[in-house]
């Protein structure tokens, strides 16, 4: 791993740490998506003690026939450009779209996760992050050995924001 970085790999769950959760519905295209307060200047902040950010997210409503995938991909693809237009990185975008519950690659399973890890081989799960909003974010990041951050639920951290800020402040293990 490069010296530079003082972690490894970044996880981020989507709705309800990149962008605002719709309960009980879906972002199904680019006029519902709505970041949740700074993150593109989090990500940003972030960017720079990372390695690598990878979006790691379930998104049932294709599997549904709520929207396409190609809508999907139209958010991501915005949603990077954003990211990347205020100084921050995402390397990759991995997501779900099975329905069953029991898929591998459903979250907390964690097919996406082995996946970033043959498109990127030297990953090392022990010295990287889960953020998330949910137990299956957390789940997923437990099975696969990295520490877990768990937005609105962990003491001190109810964004994005103060992730960063406890990264700025140095107060996570490398």
């Amino acid at each position: 791993m490069s010296e530079n970085y003082k972690f490894d790999t970044l996880f981020l769950d989507r709705d309800g740490v990149i962008n605002v959760h719709r309960p009980d519905d879906y972002v199904k295209n680019w006029n519902e998506f709505i970041f949740e307060a700074n993150v593109p200047e989090a990500i940003k902040i972030i960017s720079g003690y990372f390695k690598r950010i990878i979006i790691v997210t379930n998104q049932r409503g294709v599997g549904k026939g709520i929207m396409s995938e190609e809508e999907l991909r139209n958010i991501h693809d915005k949603m990077c450009e954003i990211i990347i237009s205020h100084g921050g990185k995402i390397d990759a975008v991995y997501y779900c779209t099975d329905k069953d519950e029991n898929s591998p690659d459903r979250k907390p399973n964690t097919g996406m996760g082995l996946q970033a890890r043959k498109d990127f081989p030297d990953i090392d799960f022990s010295r990287s992050y889960m953020v998330g909003d949910s137990p299956s974010d957390m789940e997923f990041g437990r099975r696969l050995g990295m520490n877990t951050v768990w937005i609105k639920k962990d003491p001190g951290i109810d964004s994005l924001m103060d992730f960063a800020e406890m990264i700025i402040n140095n107060h996570l293990l490398p």
